[in-house]
């Protein structure tokens, strides 16, 4: 007769995995209710029955909704930005004087857009960036707070290719990329209708291609002016 071995009992995770999965849970469900229904639109509640989390955990890992949005915010900025501003180095160092505004372009938008590419959890946080963006009150702050630092490495660039463009003309420039980036970013579905279809506004990377192509030429245009 063979004795039954006792079963072992299942490991249970360290706490600390447990809080960072149960954390990473909480952002992710945040992160779609902000991008679907904006700061005010969204309630500590709503987002805790999304986690699938108790309220009061909410409070005692983020005080508050306003903290919860930051988090959500900073979370995929950092990435964003170290992705932007190692692409843009490399990109200088690699052609110096030799490099061109349609490559400065590719080397600032890409990064962003093949992050954004199909990707569920980065297509929420693409259209939440277009709509703090576009928020006049407090959306400047924020996006001063978390992506000026790789914007001004942009325009660094682009006053080092073409230093006879006055300063004015290059924030012009920028100011008309990022509303078209921001108009993207939504992913509203307006192209989709406008096109019967064609063009998706989903379509990350064909966006980009675009962009390039065209802000290459109104740059070029804009210096001969």
């Amino acid at each position: 007769m063979t004795t039954a071995k006792p079963r072992a009992k299942p490991t249970s995770k360290p706490k600390a995995q447990r809080r960072e999965e149960t954390t990473a849970r909480i952002l992710d469900a945040a992160e779609a209710l902000f991008a679907r229904d904006g700061l005010h639109g969204v309630t500590l509640k709503a987002v805790a029955k999304e986690a699938g989390v108790d309220t009061a955990l909410l409070h005692y890992y983020f005080d508050d909704k306003n903290r919860l949005f930051s988090t959500v915010f900073g979370r995929r900025a950092e990435v964003v930005n170290r992705a932007r501003l190692d692409s843009l180095d490399r990109y200088e160092a690699e052609f110096g004087d030799d490099m061109t505004i349609r490559g400065a372009i590719d080397a600032f938008l890409r990064p962003l857009f093949v992050l954004f590419d199909g990707d569920p959890s980065w297509l929420n946080y693409a259209a939440l960036v277009a709509q703090v963006n576009n928020t006049p009150v407090w959306g400047g702050d924020t996006m001063h707070q978390h992506f000026d630092p790789v914007i001004h490495r942009f325009i660094g660039v682009l006053q080092r290719i073409s230093p006879e463009t006055p300063d004015r003309q290059i924030y012009w420039f920028y100011h008309l990329l990022s509303g078209s980036l921001t108009l993207s970013l939504a992913q509203t579905g307006r192209i989709d209708t406008l096109s019967g279809g064609l063009c998706k506004s989903s379509e990350m990377v064909a966006i980009c291609d675009a962009m390039e192509t065209i802000f290459t030429g109104g740059f070029e245009a804009m210096r001969r002016t």
